[in-house]
């Protein structure tokens, strides 16, 4: 089906004011969204009609309206993310035989929310709801990895922002960039009994359609369990000496791939 042009031009308009820290002049939105000022105009007046955006008439500029914070809460209500993600999920979990997680970054910490329990595997701390410190799971390091820098120092401006659970993890930022750098060069990030002794994780990030990362999509297992190959389910693709490991790996960031394909987001590769 065809795009039609009107709408793609009122959508381009709000996602740039969006993106704004402050309200802007109808000149910037022409200018940066690329639309002539009579249609800039004419579509502003059409949106702030019905409450989308709102004009300060003092300042000669324009912001958000009630209409889209309204949209902005209709979304968390639905809870889109979690229902596009439960199927994946629960066959993830089915292929790999372990636990599996979706989180979503909150501040410096992650916020669980789903799980989908393994038959027979005993629960997690990340149930949902739990909130858990980012640069400690698995998942954190997933969306982390894909931020701007400068984005991730504003998040753990100093050493204090580094709790640790049990004595092991990351405690400064050169470690923790350390590790995100590791996780961009793999695809997933691991996490080794950081947030539970004797429990390692794999994430692999979920992204929309600016390929920014939205969510973390997480395997959560015994480290001794997986420690050599046969432990785990083997996929297509596995080589004879891929480990058990590398197994889960692949299947937590081709679940990811399929979440990001089902939210409308950039599939990296």
């Amino acid at each position: 089906m065809g795009i039609v042009p009107a709408a793609a031009q009122v959508l381009a308009v709000l996602r740039y004011l969006a993106r704004q820290a402050a309200p802007v002049p109808a000149a910037a939105i022409s200018r940066d969204v690329g639309l002539p000022r009579s249609t800039t105009y004419h579509l502003l007046d059409t949106l702030a009609a019905d409450g989308f955006v709102v004009h300060l008439p003092e300042e000669r500029r324009y912001g958000l309206g009630v209409s889209a914070f309204e949209l902005a809460s209709g979304y968390q209500r639905q809870a889109p993310l979690q229902r596009l993600a439960r199927a994946p999920l629960a066959a993830l979990v089915d292929r790999t035989g372990y636990s599996a997680n979706l989180a979503v970054l909150h501040g410096r910490e992650v916020i669980y929310v789903i799980e989908e329990r393994a038959p027979g595997r005993a629960p997690l701390v990340s149930e949902v709801g739990v909130r858990l410190p980012a640069h400690l799971t698995a998942s954190g390091r997933a969306v982390l990895a894909l931020l701007p820098a400068a984005q991730v120092r504003a998040i753990f401006p100093d050493r204090s922002a580094f709790v640790l659970r049990h004595g092991v993890g990351p405690a400064s930022l050169t470690a923790l960039r350390g590790l995100l750098a590791e996780a961009r060069r793999r695809g997933y990030a691991t996490e080794e009994g950081e947030v539970t002794p004797g429990l390692s994780s794999v994430a692999a990030p979920v992204l929309d359609h600016h390929a920014h990362p939205i969510a973390g999509i997480s395997v959560t297992f015994p480290a001794e369990a997986v420690t050599s190959p046969g432990d785990a389910v083997t996929s297509p693709g596995d080589t004879a000496d891929a480990t058990a490991r590398d197994r889960i790996a692949h299947q937590v960031t081709q679940t990811a791939r399929e979440l990001t394909r089902r939210v409308g987001g950039v599939v990296r590769g």
